[in-house]
């Protein structure tokens, strides 16, 4: 058995009847280049072959009673890969909304806690001859950065599907554990934490300047948030952010959920990166606040303040790549979508951005990471709930207004089942408070964005999703850089089978001691 972390088990409590704790990814396939058309059931076997190098596919949760410790994690004795694999078909003409609709649909349905954490759909009939999988799998099992190295795994840089070794124990199933030696185990961890009390204690007052300056705040005889505050051009960005206005997504959320997707050209970002001198990732930041701000100026709604947004970060150690769970921490930045000028917006937006590295950097991240391991799980499952009903009824408000998160991903051609990869589209979470979360990834030249919001909230999605791609244009012009338009997920690119026996001879294949190219090399990771 293996025992979640209480960053894990937090993804578990935060689940109510309208929050769900999963995330997804929409990968988007053109099977043209393939020998044949992979069948559900070869689909199966290759699945199967591969189980091995992606451990939560085998592994469900087992509760310890009243809430006392955190879950585990055991190798599931009724693992039936026939439950996890389901396929679908879009009728005719299988377009793009047609296909967001169905992955609405099917994010709004909550796991089955009794089994392993995950869902694979096989959607036919896109247009084009496309084919379409969405993965749905528990926050709680990974991040964003797990997410793509598990993707890695399952998926080939050859349209041939590669041999993969056997492992060297063959699975074995766990014998589910029984409620008395459960509650044992639970019973020893409470023993332990008062000590674990004092030692987290210690470790805050340490860092109490530090805290102090991620909430705004001065502590007398420290320096350094009066060091940051100096270095701000405008007294407006003396911190990376302040108080959320509220906005129509900002409020309690429906079970019921919209999605949206486009790509956009990785080139044109790197050039603007490159001609006003700042990070990719801020230029993404830039253009979601220049879509917010023209979604919102349509509405007659955009406040006088600027949005929040809150961006996770990876904090994953190098000698932790390959471990799946969650390693991340977060941060809140402001969007200034009250400047017009999108030059100047992205000026300001590196500035914040800047500001709240700096504060993310002054906090260890394994202290971060103890503050969700100390308290139990049915203290923190309780507050969650609480929290949730909180701020969907107004009497507290979050600290952001939504989420905004750039996942790197793998530069070159990928593969799964023989069809090549065109595209891979995140499907993430929202929760009451913040009814709407735009995550990119990038993959081989194109940031694909992927955009969630409650169906009640934020039911202008694809307006949204056009506002992005418009941002960017507006941007690029503004800056003096051509802006490199990308062709549809459903007309890609390359759609031409390879000459037989010819490889690709730049193409490496990823292994766990050499990451892939990423857009956002000498970043923090944001997940």
């Amino acid at each position: 058995m293996q025992q979640l972390t209480g960053l894990d088990t937090s993804f578990l409590n935060l689940e109510t009847p309208t929050t769900y704790g999963h995330i997804s990814g929409l990968a988007i396939f053109d099977p043209s280049v393939a020998e044949h058309k992979s069948t559900l059931e070869e689909i199966k076997d290759i699945l199967t072959q591969r189980l091995h190098l992606v451990p939560p596919l085998r592994r469900r949760l087992v509760e310890v009673p009243f809430g006392l410790d955190h879950p585990y994690w055991v190798e599931d004795p009724d693992f039936d890969l026939n439950f996890h694999v389901r396929h679908i078909g879009l009728p005719p003409p299988g377009n793009r909304e047609q296909l967001a609709a169905q992955v609405g649909r099917i994010v709004a349905r909550p796991l089955d806690r009794s089994r392993p954490l995950w869902e694979l759909y096989v959607i036919e009939g896109l247009e084009g001859g496309l084919s379409a999988q969405l993965t749905k799998i528990h926050h709680c099992a990974i991040d964003g950065v797990s997410g793509v190295e598990l993707l890695a795994n399952l998926l080939d840089i050859e349209p041939t599907p590669r041999e993969v070794d056997r492992p060297a124990r063959p699975w074995r199933p766990d014998r589910l554990p029984s409620q008395g030696s459960m509650f044992l185990r639970g019973a020893a961890a409470v023993a332990a934490t008062p000590t674990k009390s004092i030692r987290l204690v210690y470790e805050s007052v340490q860092h109490l300047p530090a805290f102090a300056e991620s909430f705004g705040l001065e502590v007398p005889g420290t320096s350094t948030l009066r060091r940051l505050t100096s270095t701000a051009p405008d007294r407006m960005l003396s911190r990376a952010a302040g108080r959320p206005p509220r906005t129509s997504f900002n409020a309690a959320i429906s079970k019921h959920r919209v999605y949206a997707f486009e790509s956009v050209s990785l080139d044109t970002v790197k050039a603007i990166k490159v001609a006003m001198g700042v990070t990719v990732n801020d230029v993404v930041m830039t253009v979601c606040a220049g879509a917010l701000r023209r979604y919102l100026l349509a509405r007659e709604e955009l406040p006088a303040d600027p949005l929040i947004a809150m961006v996770p970060v990876s904090v994953r150690a190098d000698e932790q790549e390959g471990a799946l769970g969650n390693r991340i921490a977060s941060m809140t930045a402001s969007l200034h979508t009250h400047i017009e000028d999108p030059v100047e917006r992205l000026r300001a937006v590196h500035e914040s951005m800047r500001i709240a590295k700096e504060q993310h950097e002054a906090l260890p991240a394994e202290l971060l990471q103890d503050f969700a391991q100390f308290a139990p799980p049915a203290v923190a499952a309780r507050a969650a709930r609480v929290v949730a009903r909180a701020a969907a009824s107004h009497l507290v408000d979050l600290p952001y207004n939504v989420i905004i998160s750039n996942v790197p991903g793998p530069q070159f051609p990928l593969y799964g089942f023989g069809a090549a990869l065109v595209a891979n589209y995140p499907v993430s979470a929202i929760n009451d408070g913040s009814g709407l979360n735009i995550t990119v990834q990038s993959y081989n030249g194109k940031l694909d964005f992927g955009l969630v919001g409650c169906a009640d909230l934020v039911p202008e999605i694809w307006d949204l999703m056009k506002n992005v791609v418009d941002s960017l244009d507006e941007l690029a012009s503004a800056a003096g850089v051509p802006a490199k338009k990308m062709a549809s997920a459903k007309k890609p690119a390359a759609n031409k089978k390879p000459a037989a026996k010819k490889k690709p001879a730049a193409k490496k294949r990823p292994s766990g001691k050499k990451k892939p190219a990423s857009a956002n090399r000498g970043m923090p990771r944001q997940t």
